[in-house]
């Protein structure tokens, strides 16, 4: 699968090689699906607490006598019916992840990525680099192609004046090919893989 590829300033800079099984598979909305719900799940916070019966302090005593007082009898005040009382099957402290295989997690970037691949949403760079840090300069470059909210994903190492001027772009974020995820690819309206992120993905990834 050869695709064209381009440099910061919008000019042909060859082609390269794609691996088919890497950007080549169908679409898969099952695993997508996995894969996300997996991530989100992991991002959960799962702080959320409410106080018991057993942890609402108040007296142990009954709140009114049993019989002639023209109410229903009640033994404590911490009941969950009782103004003040704990709550009955409320939330509490918990981890919210769950296990999901290697391999599917593994065919659902493969997937993301042929997914963008197969849509037109794939644009690949020869490097994402740039000698001084400069905001209006790259905002220049990048937005003159009609970029919408676009992922750059570099090789190991991102440049860091390259990341410096994008990380202020609005709807623009670059991570290294070790933060890859399937969240962030289908979010964006426009991938971008520098030549040694596709090195370093294709290799993870076989």
């Amino acid at each position: 699968m050869k695709t064209e590829v381009i440099s910061l300033t919008n000019k042909k800079s060859g082609t390269i090689s794609l691996d088919k099984e890497v950007f080549g598979l169908e679409a898969r909305g099952d695993i997508l699906a996995r894969v996300v719900r997996w991530q989100l799940s992991k991002s959960r916070g799962g702080n959320h607490k409410v106080k018991g019966r057993s942890e609402v302090t108040a007296t142990k005593a009954k709140p009114f006598r049993q019989k002639g007082g023209g109410r229903a009898r009640q033994g404590t005040k911490v009941a969950p019916q009782m103004r003040g009382g704990g709550v009955a099957f409320g939330p509490h402290v918990r981890n919210h992840s769950h296990k999901l295989p290697k391999k599917v997690r593994k065919l659902g970037l493969r997937t993301a990525l042929s997914v963008k691949k197969a849509a037109g949403d794939l644009v690949i760079l020869d490097i994402a680099e740039i000698k001084e840090p400069s905001t209006k300069k790259l905002a220049k470059q990048l937005k003159s192609r009609g970029w919408n909210k676009t992922l750059v994903i570099d090789g190991n190492n991102v440049n860091q004046n390259f990341f410096r001027s994008l990380r202020n772009l609005e709807n623009f974020n670059i991570i290294s090919s070790r933060g890859a995820n399937v969240l962030d690819i289908l979010r964006s309206d426009t991938l971008v893989l520098t030549k040694e992120g596709v090195e370093t993905l294709t290799e993870r990834l076989k």
